[in-house]
């Protein structure tokens, strides 16, 4: 089997998250800067065998689409040119950032690394994606 990978895509700082090889458990990956991200993909996708990307959908609490759902469609045609070979799956991400924060405090991380939005951003994409494949 391929890995899937997660994006929690957002305009300063993506967050990536993979799974295992038998795609049954998401691990945080890294952060990259949004303008990196294309490099970056293109580095992990010629090193790591991937079958699909999740990508997060943010929704507002009525359901509609938040202010950076525009770039992230933007992304995901890119990604959809670039890769025609990865499968792309929209997974809702409402309270995923919120989440990522708790998950921190529960794991006993000090407040001045809980300040790290990069590893925030990290852990959502994680978070993402464990949902997504508990779901699927």
């Amino acid at each position: 089997m391929a890995r899937i990978i997660a994006i929690d895509y957002g305009t300063k700082r993506t967050g990536v998250a993979v799974t295992d090889e038998l795609q049954l458990i998401a691990s945080g990956l890294t952060t990259v800067p949004t303008k990196d991200i294309f490099k970056f993909l293109a580095t992990y996708l010629a090193e790591e065998k991937v079958e699909a990307m999740v990508i997060g959908e943010p929704k507002r609490m009525n359901n509609e689409a938040s202010d950076v759902e525009e770039h992230i469609v933007r992304f995901r045609e890119s990604v959809e040119k670039k890769h025609p070979e990865l499968k792309i799956i929209r997974q809702d991400e409402r309270f995923t950032s919120k989440m990522a924060f708790q998950t921190m405090i529960d794991s006993g991380i000090g407040k001045k690394k809980r300040q790290n939005k990069a590893l925030v951003d990290q852990i959502s994409a994680t978070i993402i994606l464990q949902d997504y494949l508990y779901n699927k």
